[in-house]
């Protein structure tokens, strides 16, 4: 499990990092949040829900039933849209981060 980076969608807001209970995610010579030990990711989700760029994806890898596919979460006033992607698409749809998190 971990979370895949993507440079160009980063705006260096840092609320992904501010956010990693692991303290994994850092800035880059550009100000770009790369994460440093990808196999050290708990797979908490925190710097997903948080990042509204885009920028983060969480990789549902095949160990876990993930077959390979994403996972992003867009904001959208109190709704919270969880997005896999990948062969098939599903979106599951929360109320805000408390109920989020009960998943």
């Amino acid at each position: 499990m971990s979370i895949r980076m993507h440079k160009e969608n980063c705006v260096s807001c840092g609320k992904c990092q501010a956010v990693c209970p692991g303290s994994l995610l850092k800035s880059d010579a550009e100000g770009k949040t790369f994460i440093k030990y990808p196999k050290d990711c708990w797979g908490c989700t925190s710097c997903v829900k948080e990042c509204a760029f885009d920028a983060i994806h969480y990789y549902l890898g095949a160990d876990i039933g993930g077959k390979g596919h994403t996972l992003t979460i867009k904001q959208e006033g109190n709704l919270m849209h969880w997005l896999i992607q990948g062969k098939q698409q599903k979106t599951i749809i929360t109320t805000d981060k408390t109920q989020a998190n009960a998943y």
